[in-house]
């Protein structure tokens, strides 16, 4: 299994690159895990919230392949400690043959066709981050969950 992070543009914030790619690296030692940054839509000033959550939904459902287990990061997600996250994570890994996909959107959210896809909601909180910021958030409780996984003493309860 492989851990993907599907993400609309790039990180403008050299701080949040740095985070995320440190993660990445020490994620690397546990399982392949990846960040695919999709391309930011074009003239978003032109379109409606809808037509940028269709437009964004349809580079998601594009980048999919068929046997994703797919998670959408999401307000109204389930929410997790961290160490049922990493309960979560190993049930996947003992489950998923192909992908877990992660999916972080932009600043509107999903369209129903990418709701329809997922196979479930995650919430890393109640509270509202910018797309980048969960970005760094989020792998670094991946890393969180294969530490606490091996019994590493990155976590304290």
């Amino acid at each position: 299994m492989k851990i993907q992070l599907l993400v609309i543009g790039k990180t403008s914030a050299d701080y949040i690159s740095k985070g995320t790619d440190l993660y990445l690296n020490r994620l690397s030692h546990y399982i392949p895990t990846e960040i695919k940054v999709l391309p930011d839509i074009k003239n978003t000033r032109k379109l409606t919230e809808e037509q940028q959550k269709t437009a964004e939904g349809e580079q998601f459902l594009n980048a999919l392949q068929g046997g994703d287990y797919v998670v959408i990061l999401d307000e109204r997600g389930k929410e997790f400690t961290s160490r049922e996250f990493s309960t979560f994570i190993q049930q996947k890994m003992n489950t998923v043959s192909r992908n877990l996909v992660f999916i972080i959107g932009g600043p509107y959210g999903f369209s129903k066709a990418v709701y329809d896809r997922a196979d479930s909601l995650l919430s890393l909180s109640r509270m509202t981050f910018s797309h980048e910021m969960v970005r760094l958030f989020f792998i670094e409780q991946i890393y969180r969950a294969m530490t606490i996984l091996r019994g590493e003493p990155y976590h304290h309860d």
